[in-house]
Parts: structure tokens; C-alpha cells; sequence
């Protein structure tokens, strides 16, 4: 299929289940997306197996897409930028080192935990997977998604301060998982040694990289934005931003997500009290609106058409079901630690572990880690497993959030 095809079909689909939702269901619109393309690639599955063969379109469509390289090199700097462009800098500012401690001491945490234990409990089930795929899938699976999150969190009734924390969190870590993951997938299947300076020294580039040239990024634009008075230049070099910023991050290897995430934060805080007007605000605010919900349906949509690049088999259907509650035990316990560590210089709100574990949402980020791994045997397990926890993660997590967060007051 051409890339026009692709898109053809992918927004035909979103407008059409947004219809669906809108008229008929009423949930949440990136949940009820992707539920309704899972339904109906299953749908699809279901004739096959009685002959009618519907669902080869939809195999051409997801085959023809590489869905690793859509989202991480092309919605994701977009979605990261119009969900930091609406965040508080004094809040995070205010949370900063519990942000911190989830974003990497978290994510270390959870990768092993996560790795040790499925490591343990794929043995148990007959299903050899090595201990370095495991904690690949660790990897890929510990940050929690920006993207589900912060759609998720608009409805969900949680105090300022806890909401700070999440979506703080969800914005920094996926930038540190992903190194995390690159420096395993280099053991797992290039097997490069194993070398914690080196090690460090790419997390240090990666990270704190990203973060430099980020606010280098970000401190451009404002100059930008300051010596113009028109909201479609302004449009436009917040477009460059996010589209050459990221480019250009991938090119001196450090973290384009985080550089987006700082880039993004400068311009929606300082960028928007002083370098611009009225008018442009507001026409910046809707245009990145705009784009942030188109961009959701369609990856919702494709989250729940990937269904159909899996391999079905019930041994790793099982699997995938079983590390449901060990990624929620390790997710609890990699906040907990960071909220021990920090209890006696702050007070939490009552539950804020319990609320933090169960807003841990899982999304497109950790199907894209998983499509990226070489096909065999090891990623058929690992993506399965993936997508798996996802669905739980945005179906069940995403849908009761707001009532566990009532619960705990």
C-alpha cells in the first residue's frame, strides 16, 4: 500500500470508530478505539477461521506499516510536545525529585524485577526464553506510557499533586527506558559485552544529552517566538521544533524524547506568558489540540489493529496473562521504594502508591520496543507478552482508574 493509502485508511477508521464512541458507546476516546479495532480485528480472526478470509486488508494495511518507526520517529515527539506544552513547570518543579527517583530508579527497578520474574515463571510454563530477553521485556514493559496516560488522566479525578507526579513521571521515563532497552537489545542480540562504564556513559549521553539540548532547543524558540507577532509563523517553529529538534537529537545521539519534553515544557511556561500574544496562544493551544487528538486516535486505532501480527498461540496467550500481576508487583514496588526513600522529608497523599501502581499505564511505546526486536522465536514470546499487558493496562487500568481514586478518597 502507498503511504497515502496508509493514512487514507488509518483516519477513515478513526473517524469512523470516534463515531461509534461519540454516538453509541461514550467511553473515553482512547480506550474506545482501541477497543473497537480489537473487536473487530478479532472479528475479522474469527470469520477466517469459517472460510471467508476478511481479514487480508488488514494484514496488508498493518504489514505495510513499520510500527516502530511511526511512533518512535514520528508521532511521538509530536504527542510528547502537546502533552508538555500544557504541563506546569512550578509544579513539576515542586515534585522534582520524586519524579526523578520514578524515572530512573524506578524504571532500573522494575526492568529487573519484571526480568527475574518472568524469567522464572516462562520456565515454570515450558517456555524458553533466555534471562537477557527477559529483562528485555522488562525493559520495554517498566515505562509507563505518556500517551495513555495523559489522555487517561483528563477524566480521572486525581489530585493536583498526584497528577503532577504521574504525568511528570510518564513523560521523563520513557526517554530513560528506552536507553535502557537499547543498551540490553546491544547485549541481547548484538552480544556486546557487558560494560557499566559504557553503560553509564550512554545513559549520561542519552539522558542528561537531552536535557541540555533540549533547553539549548527550547531557549531558540522562545528568542523566535519573542520577535514575532503572528500565530502561523509561531505555528511554524513550534512544527520545526518538534520535527527538526527530534531529527537532530537522533543524529548527536542523545534522547529525543526528553530534548521534546524540555523543549516543550520551556515554550508552554515561559514561552506562553512572555513570548506570546493573545491571539497566538490561543490558536497555538488549538492547533496542538487538534493535532494531539488526531494523532491519539490513529495510534489507538493501530494499537488495536496490531492484534493481527501476532502469533496466536495458547501457550504464550497464557504467558502474557500470567505477568499481568507480576508487572503490577514490580510497578508497586518501584514506587514504593522512591516514595520510602523520600517520606521523611515530604508528606504523600493517602493511596498515592496504590494510585500511582494502577495509573501506570502501558501503551504504544512498549508494542513499538517489541516490534523493533529481530523476528524469531524470542520476539513472537516477547511481543505476545507485550501486547498482552497493554490491553489489560489501557482496558482495565484505564477504565477503573477513576473509581480506585474515588475509593482511596
Amino acid at each position: 500500500m502507498s503511504l497515502f493509502d496508509i493514512i487514507a485508511v488509518l483516519l477513515t477508521l478513526a473517524a469512523l470508530f470516534s463515531f461509534i464512541n461519540y454516538r453509541f458507546i461514550k467511553l473515553p476516546s482512547t480506550i474506545s478505539l482501541m477497543l473497537i479495532a480489537l473487536l473487530m480485528s478479532l472479528g475479522l480472526i474469527v470469520l477466517d477461521q469459517f472460510g471467508f478470509n476478511l481479514s487480508g486488508w488488514a494484514k496488508v494495511l498493518i504489514d505495510s506499516i513499520d510500527f516502530n518507526e511511526a511512533l518512535m520517529h514520528g508521532m511521538l515527539s509530536f504527542l510528547l510536545f502537546a502533552g508538555a506544552l500544557h504541563v506546569n513547570i512550578n509544579d513539576l518543579a515542586s515534585q522534582k525529585w520524586v519524579i526523578t527517583l520514578l524515572a530512573t530508579i524506578g524504571v532500573l527497578i522494575s526492568t529487573f524485577l519484571i526480568g527475574f520474574m518472568s524469567w522464572w515463571l516462562l520456565g515454570k510454563l515450558g517456555i524458553d526464553l533466555p534471562l537477557i530477553y527477559c529483562l528485555l521485556f522488562g525493559a520495554l514493559i517498566s515505562p509507563t506510557d505518556p500517551i495513555a496516560v495523559l489522555g487517561i488522566l483528563k477524566t480521572s479525578g486525581v489530585s493536583k499533586s498526584l497528577e503532577t507526579k504521574i504525568t511528570g513521571e510518564s513523560l521523563f521515563n520513557d526517554g530513560i527506558g528506552v536507553v535502557v532497552f537499547l543498551v540490553l537489545s546491544g547485549i541481547a542480540i548484538n552480544d556486546q559485552p557487558v560494560d557499566m562504564g559504557s553503560i553509564s556513559m550512554l545513559l549520561l549521553q542519552e539522558a542528561a544529552g537531552g536535557i541540555v539540548f533540549g533547553l539549548v532547543l527550547g531557549g531558540l524558540a522562545y528568542v523566535m517566538l519573542k520577535s514575532v507577532d503572528n500565530y502561523k509563523v509561531e505555528i511554524l517553529i513550534t512544527l520545526a521544533v518538534v520535527t527538526g529538534g527530534y531529527a537532530f537529537a537522533d543524529v548527536i545521539h542523545v534522547s529525543g524524547p526528553i530534548a521534546i519534553v524540555i523543549a516543550g515544557l520551556l515554550i508552554g511556561n515561559h514561552g506562553r506568558l512572555m513570548a506570546m500574544s493573545e491571539s497566538s496562544r490561543e490558536h497555538i493551544d488549538k492547533f496542538w489540540e487538534l493535532t494531539d487528538d488526531i494523532l491519539n486516535a490513529v495510534l489507538f486505532v493501530l494499537i488495536g489493529l496490531e492484534i493481527l501480527a501476532l502469533t496466536f498461540t495458547m501457550q504464550y496467550l497464557m504467558a502474557g496473562i500470567f505477568l499481568i500481576p507480576m508487572v503490577l508487583v514490580a510497578r508497586f514496588i518501584s514506587v514504593s521504594v522512591p516514595v520510602i526513600l523520600l517520606r521523611f522529608r515530604r508528606e504523600f497523599s493517602p493511596g498515592v502508591v496504590r494510585i500511582m501502581t494502577w495509573g501506570g499505564l502501558r501503551g504504544g511505546i512498549s508494542v513499538a520496543l517489541a516490534l523493533s526486536i529481530p523476528a524469531g522465536t524470542e520476539r513472537e514470546i516477547i511481543l505476545m507478552a507485550t501486547y498482552v499487558v497493554v490491553v489489560f493496562s489501557i482496558m482495565v487500568q484505564g477504565l477503573t482508574l477513576s473509581r480506585v481514586v474515588r475509593e482511596l478518597g
